[in-house]
């Protein structure tokens, strides 16, 4: 399983995962099976709200979830349509809240739960 964490900084594992999907500057794309971490730029950072387009914003990587703080409707019903799903991180680093996936602890996040505009806080 490929997991991807928006972040604002890389920090490998101890990375915390970024407030919002979209207007995160990199993401990290974590193997679960090969413990291995891939960082990318975001390819979509400068949006206008509302058109975040996930799948151009992580080049195309092939993942089964996504780890966020929050995320808009429109890019979670975009990822949910291609099979991802995204979960609500705690605000521990990315190693804590992969352990927390492991053990199916992270909330799923539903169209009632993302934002629906960017100065949303988390």
């Amino acid at each position: 399983m490929k997991v991807c964490i928006p972040v604002k900084e890389n920090k490998g594992l101890d990375s915390v995962a970024f407030n919002h999907f979209g207007s995160a500057p990199f993401f990290l794309i974590y193997d679960l099976e090969k413990e291995e971490v891939k960082v990318i730029e975001n390819g979509d950072l400068h949006h206008e709200h509302g058109m975040c387009q996930p799948l151009k914003a992580i080049g195309g990587e092939d993942i089964d979830a996504i780890l966020v703080g929050g995320i808009g409707a429109g890019a979670l019903m975009k990822l949910s349509n291609q099979g991802i799903k995204v979960y609500k991180v705690s605000k521990d680093t990315l190693a804590q809240n992969i352990e927390l996936l492991k053990r199916n602890e992270l909330p799923e996040f539903s169209a009632n739960h993302s934002c629906n505009h960017h100065g949303c806080s988390h």
